[in-house]
């Protein structure tokens, strides 16, 4: 077919991997960071100039489509004529806490927006920075005459700036705005938050075209970082994925969009045409560094200490809640020890708690997907803390599942070149439905397969003889969180 390219605009650099359509494989990649962020705000133009350096050398040469990922939860503001009014606001500022609960209250509650877009306002969601702007720049809000994120931004000024703006499902059901089990906007909410109407882009397919540069380079519809990793990792139904940063989340690929009422789960569209319904839990990687540090080591050295001691930790349990959580919602609470005796006060069995109760903690999120309808056949491990040891060791029978730990590889780049072989392939004909095909999960065209590329090359971990041990440690911490803390769990069942 020929030569793709997808490049990742993340929070800190401009990552491109330049690959063959065909087969993945690799040919060539570029890098450039970008300019150290001072506050939760940025000139979008870094991001340009960061992409321009990471594709210098001639990086680009040959190719033909490009697919775009970017940092979630950004938005680009806009006035009538294209300009920016004011710096973008990007996905980790948190100044807009207080306007969240404003807009959630506004609406009717939680279940309100859980039945509305199929997400409860956070402080990063782009409905939200827009009521935060309308609360204290109102001069700025006022002039914002369309707003974008940042993939869609950065494949229109690719494009030329064209009268036309594009985005993908997994990009607009990231905004608190558009939802993903209609596959329609809600301009009522934009009204709501920010007090008039903007304009909106076009909302494109899984395998759309935003257009062709007068070159005649393919741009597809682009998507957002995480879509664009699961896509890249070739997770499917039946796939979970879990994230291991200081928080944890997890998501799966799903037939339909799964609406949760308590607004536990998020329901995000994924890049290929079906959802990526999503739980968070507060408290992740944050357990093991903390207990480490009162260990007086690192999480290599925690790990270790952990596989000196035996599955249960002789009885103690860790309940994880350091930062209070999300899953189960105790946004007061904080982290407990239980079981405690003589015998096991020893630096391994903390360790091995500390481990144990994370784990714990984002089984409780997986099972929250599974109680929803979601099977569960594996689980993905993303992050460094996928490769410690004791990690590896427990997550399988924990779990209940088969743990895969891919290598690290730029899977958001690599899920981004694959989107724009699979539109390049039905835009020039090289790819096209089976005779019969019914349309593609959530309407429009018939369905049309992407290129087949290789699943990312991993570390496989079966359950095996581990997977009664690891259900009884669920056993054991369930018993613990539910006598700690009976009303959560009960609220979410409800």
């Amino acid at each position: 077919m020929g030569i793709v390219a997808g490049l990742d605009s993340s929070s800190t650099s401009t990552r491109i991997v330049v690959c063959d359509a065909d087969t993945g494989a690799v040919i060539r990649q570029g890098y450039a960071p970008h300019p150290v962020e001072k506050g939760p705000e940025t000139d979008p133009q870094a991001w340009l100039m960061s992409l321009g350096e990471a594709a210098g050398g001639g990086l680009l040469e040959g190719v033909q489509a490009i697919g775009v990922s970017a940092q979630q939860h950004g938005l680009v503001p806009l006035d009538a004529e294209g300009n920016l009014v004011r710096p973008a606001l990007v996905g980790n500022d948190k100044r807009a806490q207080s306007a969240a609960a404003d807009l959630v209250d506004a609406l009717g509650g939680r279940s309100a927006w859980a039945q509305a877009v199929g997400a409860v306002p956070q402080a990063a969601h782009p409905v939200t920075k827009l009521r935060w702007l309308a609360r204290t720049e109102p001069d700025n809000a006022a002039r914002i005459a369309e707003v974008m994120q940042p993939h869609d931004w950065l494949a229109w000024q690719l494009l030329g700036r064209p009268a036309r703006r594009t985005t993908d499902r997994g990009g607009a059901s990231t905004t608190g705005f558009w939802s993903a089990a209609t596959g329609s906007y809600r301009p009522d909410l934009i009204e709501l938050a920010l007090g008039h109407q903007v304009r909106l882009p076009e909302v494109l397919g899984p395998s759309g075209t935003a257009g062709f540069t007068p070159e005649g380079l393919l741009i597809s519809a682009g998507t957002g970082e995480t879509m664009a990793a699961a896509f890249g990792l070739g997770a499917g139904e039946g796939d979970a994925v879990m994230s291991l940063g200081a928080s944890g989340s997890v998501f799966g690929i799903h037939h339909e969009a799964l609406t949760d009422l308590t607004g536990t789960i998020t329901s995000f569209a994924d890049a290929t045409g079906r959802h990526l319904p999503v739980v968070h839990t507060t408290n992740a990687v944050r357990v093991l560094r903390g207990t480490a540090e009162m260990l007086g080591t690192d999480l290599a050295g925690l790990s270790e200490l952990a596989l000196k001691s035996s599955p249960g930790a002789y009885g103690m349990v860790l309940l994880p809640y350091l930062e209070g959580e999300r899953t189960p919602h105790l946004p007061h609470t904080a982290g407990s020890l239980h079981g405690m005796r003589r015998e096991s006060m020893k630096p391994e069995h903390l360790a091995r708690a500390a481990v144990e109760g994370m784990l714990c903690g984002l089984a409780d999120a997986l099972d929250v997907l599974r109680g929803r309808g979601m099977t569960v056949r594996r689980v993905f491990l993303m992050g460094a803390a996928a490769e410690l040891g004791a990690v590896q060791a427990a997550a399988p029978g924990i779990f209940g599942v088969q743990v895969v730990v891919p290598q690290p590889a730029e899977y958001a780049a690599l899920g981004a070149a694959r989107q724009a072989a699979w539109a390049w392939g039905v835009a020039h004909g090289t790819l096209a439905p089976p005779p019969g095909t019914e349309p593609a999960p959530g309407g429009g065209s018939p369905w049309i397969d992407p290129p087949q590329w290789p699943p990312a090359a991993s570390q496989i971990f079966e359950p095996g003889d581990s997977l009664p041990v690891g259900q009884a440690v669920r056993q054991q911490f369930t018993a613990v969180r539910d006598e700690a803390h009976p009303e959560a769990f009960r609220r979410e069942a409800e």
